[in-house]
């Protein structure tokens, strides 16, 4: 038998034994990153016992305090921290956890699983103990103690089981905990009616905590969640923070059997879990709100953050090959890529076909450690198809693009797609003969009328549903021909973004206008309009232009005027495309040049539909007392983008309407919204408003870091200025995730033009934030270090700059493997 190896780092092991005998100091040895034991026999008991100090742990991960109270992170690796272990997803055990401590300090005991014991000690002190009757791996392991309160509630299951629902909260939060309860409820029984996935345990609990580096997490029975996203109340909670409530709590909860019940058989392993579960949560939430507007949101998200991501120096695939530290690959690529991946499962074999493969996963791999292999398996052998080429997207980085060419036949009445894939330089390491994708490309064709032609198409196994047609792009290059047409059409290309690639379509301004008025799949109608309006911004900034197409203009008016479409879509369709959206589409990033064109895009629609923006601002400017209905989100998403927009004339009387609607909101989006608008004019009510945010929520930390993320955002050129005062304010503290990302995170990743000012002020401020947090939480000063991966694109100054930043950071001593594999990897 080989000498056993146990994970364990920052423990005093005080005694070990085994098979119940004291191990001599020469039968194991302790180092820095575990415990080995030189002689086990094939079976045996092994018992140690270890001192730690969650109070001085800062990493918030293992187990840590936060407000008074304990609890514990083990994803990836923390829980090595905890004990010494196999810490490894793929060694699965029952847990059965005692939690001792004074009933005084911390009432309330916490553990995974059921709990089956209680008593009191004779000095007082209470114990309970928990078990977890199904085999988990290590990192879902979870522990909390302290002085909570709960919010309650009941979940009856399909098969009549009652489960106890308990959101456990600090006490002065207890009025915030309905929605995430009633969200709780919803994920339950939609994972019941669309997966057949029942509930298992007898109870079910969520704690909030305010120290958290990530969202939540999935832990068996017991999720330990960012206080971000359970906490809800109109007036300190926007619309987004209310979906966003219900998305994360459904995802937490899905994991249950995405993730807990199949898990990963190893961390390359990751988007197994976690691709697949955030694809879970957004049909969730499309059902739950509207399908349009979440489908144009992800990929707005992914476009924004996994391309950029796609593009840089930590480009990997969905299933990541290698890795330094594995708190670096919790990504956009594995987890809204991976969710991407997923979708193409669902678009290539149909809903229907998509639930068979589920239903064959899990009745094969329940209780098991699995791999991505594994589940395109099951969703082959469920349908019966040819899935071996579609396994190439687990292995290939960067975003491929697909080209296309048309070509209209008129004597025959056929127009032909030629299609042709290419990998992105990142994937330059793949084989020859494993370059081709198995890309669903989803097409729609529109007559001059704006009505739906058929679909006739050349060939067998092409997929038609409704008026869309599914193409399988399995080679370099592929034509479809459509025939039995009687007028040339004009096509709608990768309808829903029905595969995670650049499209590559060079298409006349015209038919972009049209497919924006006409297209009826809403996501490739938004598309079109962001395409154009683009395309436009781009030519502004390479000519120093500023004035817009004539037809854009006219074509933004009519979107404005659809009474078809519900104000959520229309507020997307109307926003114009963000400026980390344009700097992606350049070679060299000109931050000042997209700034000014894309502000004075946003002014001439203003003036040239002024009339109509006031009038619809002014007819959905009293929605009544608050709700979170689709209905109202809608109308105040159509009124503040109307007043958004209006905000760019600097007219001091929309300017008073601004100040207007934040003194009178009775909710927190429409008083966040203006207080946004008010933060980017260099007016007397923009101190007013922020001195009195801050006097009314200083005592709210979630709140109070909206206030601090308004000013970060800010497109005032004092704010680099204000930024780093604001570092220094009495309420930033560095040791909170939250308020780190609200402030320095949101500086440096939301607002491009002022981050990257040419004096470099924003460069050494994230350096300094970046090296003091590594000392105490590398994982997020990782995460803070990524915003330099991009360093290479902008001008030569700007380079030499954050270059000057990455290398400071890098000669540090004792740097963490962390922000050192970021660092690095940005250098290289």
């Amino acid at each position: 038998t080989p000498p056993l190896r146990l994970h364990g780092e920052t423990l005093e092991l005080l005694s070990i034994e085994l098979n119940g005998q004291a191990l001599g100091p020469k039968a194991y040895a302790v180092d820095a990153e575990g415990l080995t034991v030189h002689e086990v026999p094939a079976a045996f008991t092994l018992t140690t016992q270890v001192r730690l100090k969650p109070q001085e742990n800062f990493s918030l991960s293992g187990l840590y305090r936060t407000s008074g109270n304990f609890c514990t992170q083990c994803e990836a690796h923390g829980f090595r921290r905890i004990t010494y272990f196999l810490d490894r997803p793929d060694v699965m055990a029952t847990y059965r956890t005692t939690i001792v401590a004074d009933t005084q300090r911390y009432p309330v005991l916490l553990g995974n699983g059921n709990k089956v014991d209680e008593g009191r000690l004779a000095d007082g002190r209470a114990w309970v103990t928990w078990a977890d009757p199904f085999p988990k791996p290590s990192y879902l392991f979870a522990l909390v103690a302290g002085n909570l309160a709960c919010h309650s509630g009941t979940f009856t299951t399909k098969s009549g089981r009652e489960v106890e629902l308990e959101i456990w909260v600090e006490p002065q939060n207890i009025d915030k905990c309905e929605h995430a309860l009633r969200s709780l409820q919803k994920s339950m029984r939609w994972d019941e009616e669309t997966f057949g996935l029942e509930y298992d345990l007898d109870i079910y609990m969520i704690v909030a905590v305010n120290d958290f580096n990530m969202g939540a997490m999935e832990n068996k029975g017991l999720n330990v969640f960012n206080s971000k996203y359970v906490l809800a109340r109109p007036d300190t909670a926007t619309d987004q923070d209310y979906e966003a409530i219900e998305a994360v709590i459904g995802h937490e909860y899905f994991h249950n059997w995405t993730g807990n019940r199949v898990t990963c058989r190893d961390w390359f392993q990751l988007t197994l879990k976690e691709g697949l579960t955030v694809y879970r949560d957004q049909r969730f939430t499309a059902d739950m709100t509207s399908a349009a507007v979440k489908r144009i949101k992800d990929v707005q998200g992914l476009r924004v953050r996994q391309f950029l991501e796609d593009a840089g120096p930590m480009a990997h695939p969905v299933r990541p090959e290698s890795y330094v530290s594995m708190d670096n690959f919790y990504t956009a690529t594995v987890y809204q890529k991976g969710a991407e991946v997923v979708r193409m499962y669902e678009t290539l074999l149909g809903r229907k076909g998509f639930r068979r493969g589920m239903d064959l996963y899990f009745e094969r791999h329940d209780g098991e450690a699995v791999t991505c292999d594994d589940f395109r398996a099951a969703m082959a052998d469920a349908n019966k198809a040819d899935l071996e080429q579609f396994g190439r997207w687990y292995q290939t980085p960067g975003t491929p693009q697909v080209a296309v060419e048309d070509r209209w036949d008129a004597a025959a009445g056929r127009y032909t797609l030629t299609l042709t894939q290419s990998l992105s330089e990142r994937a330059s390491a793949i084989p020859a003969d494993q370059r081709e994708l198995h890309i669903p490309i989803a097409v729609g064709l529109l007559g001059r009328d704006g009505g739906a032609l058929p679909l006739r198409i050349e060939g067998q196994g092409v997929r038609v549903q409704g008026d869309t047609a599914v193409l399988e792009l399995r080679q370099a290059t592929q034509a479809f021909s459509f025939t039995g047409l009687s007028e040339r059409p004009i096509p709608s290309v990768l309808r829903g973004f029905s595969a995670p690639v650049k499209l590559s379509f060079p298409r006349e301004r015209a038919d972009l206008a049209f497919l924006m008025a006409h297209d009826t799949d809403t996501f490739s109608r938004w598309d079109a309009g962001q395409t154009l309006a683009q395309a436009l911004l781009l030519d502004g900034v390479a000519s120093g232009g500023r004035d817009l197409d004539p037809l854009f203009v006219e074509a933004w008016g009519k979107v404005l005027a659809d009474p078809e479409l519900d104000g959520s879509l229309k507020g997307l369709a109307l926003a114009l495309p963000a400026e980390v959206e344009l700097a992606q589409a350049m070679e060299v990033i000109d931050v000042d040049a997209i700034h000014e064109v894309r502000q004075a895009a946003r002014r001439q629609l203003a003036l040239a539909h002024r009339e109509a923006l006031e009038a619809t601002y002014e007819r959905l400017a009293d929605c009544g007392p608050y709700s979170n209905d689709a209905t109202s989100i809608a109308n105040r998403r159509l009124k503040n983008t109307c007043l958004a927009f209006l905000s760019t004339l600097e007219d001091p009387e929309i300017t008073k309407k601004v100040a207007r609607q934040f003194a009178e909101a009775d909710n927190m989006t429409d008083a966040q919204t203006a207080l946004a608008l008010l933060t980017c004019l260099d007016v007397p009510q923009r101190a007013e408003a922020l001195s009195a945010f801050y006097a009314r929520w200083k005592d709210d930390p979630l709140v109070l870091d909206k206030w601090f993320t308004l000013q970060a955002t800010s497109s005032l050129p004092s704010t680099p200025a204000e930024v780093a005062a604001l570092r220094e304010h009495e309420a930033f503290d560095l040791k909170n995730p939250n308020r780190v990302r609200a402030l320095v995170g949101a500086f440096a990743t939301a607002n491009q033009v002022r981050f990257h000012a040419a004096d470099g002020r924003g460069y050494r401020l994230l350096g300094d934030t970046v090296l003091a947090l590594d000392a105490m939480n590398p994982q997020g000063a990782s995460r803070m270090a990524r915003v330099f991966n991009e360093f290479k694109r902008f001008d030569a100054g700007r380079q030499a700059l954050q270059r000057e930043q990455l290398e400071r950071i890098a000669a540090a001593p004792g740097l963490s493997k962390d922000t050192g594999e970021i660092v690095s990897r940005a250098l290289a």
